[in-house]
């Protein structure tokens, strides 16, 4: 059947006179804050604890707006005789947010969870260079990450939780089994044990030359 001529025009109409009779509602920003979902991709979080200085979130990032540096530290050895360790220190962590994308790429790669999206999105600059924000503002910002969504009750418990909670169990029952334990002056000595083992058991009440006479009966 062909559509009548005029229907398009008619049905825009319509949505339009539906519209105009419905009270506009307007989030007065920035004296309302908008009600933005948990997983925004407003700027990136840095936990820089976490940060080896692996570099892969600067490799992998697509615009090149990750800006590391880094110096090398010598450790004494943990224990007489050992080898001494060097371990790479966090001089400068910098993203160029005139730059990035926000493809996520450098927080999917963080094998350490070092980096982290933050629905925070004021950051605006009137100058083009100062939207290159440095470690400390994207520690700021590491306090605005929101918790993760819990999991499913269903589903299995992580091995991290399950290690610390096999730990903290471990240690609980060595404690208690610490605590079980006699006082030191109250054990009797070990030779004491020993000759009580050996020598046997009489009935209470009789002494030993009472349980010596049958036999020397019996030799008669």
């Amino acid at each position: 059947m062909a559509p009548i001529p005029g229907s398009g025009l008619a049905k825009g109409l319509a949505v339009t006179l539906r519209t105009m009779t419905k009270k506009s509602v307007t989030d007065q920003y920035p004296d309302t804050q908008p009600d933005l979902p948990p997983r925004t991709r407003g700027v990136i979080g840095l936990f820089e604890e976490n940060c080896t200085v692996c570099m892969l979130c600067a490799r992998e990032c697509p615009d090149w707006c990750i800006y590391i540096d880094s110096h090398k530290e010598t450790l004494p050895a943990a224990a007489p005789g050992g080898r001494e360790r060097s371990r790479n220190v966090l001089d400068r962590f910098a993203i160029d947010f005139s730059l990035c994308m926000y493809c996520g790429i450098c927080i999917e790669v963080c094998p350490f969870d070092a980096l982290f999206w933050s629905p925070e999105f004021e950051y605006a600059e009137t100058d083009i260079r100062d939207l290159t924000h440095e470690r400390d503002k994207l520690r700021e910002w590491m306090w605005t990450v929101p918790a993760p969504p819990a999991l499913d009750p269903a589903a299995e418990e992580p091995k991290e939780l399950a290690a610390a909670r096999k730990s903290a169990e471990k240690l609980a029952a060595a404690q208690a089994a610490e605590t079980a334990r006699p006082p030191a002056g109250t054990e009797p000595h070990a030779d004491e044990q020993a000759r009580a083992a050996e020598s046997p058991t009489r009935p209470a009440g009789e002494s030993k030359q009472q349980t010596d006479q049958p036999r020397q009966e019996g030799r008669e």
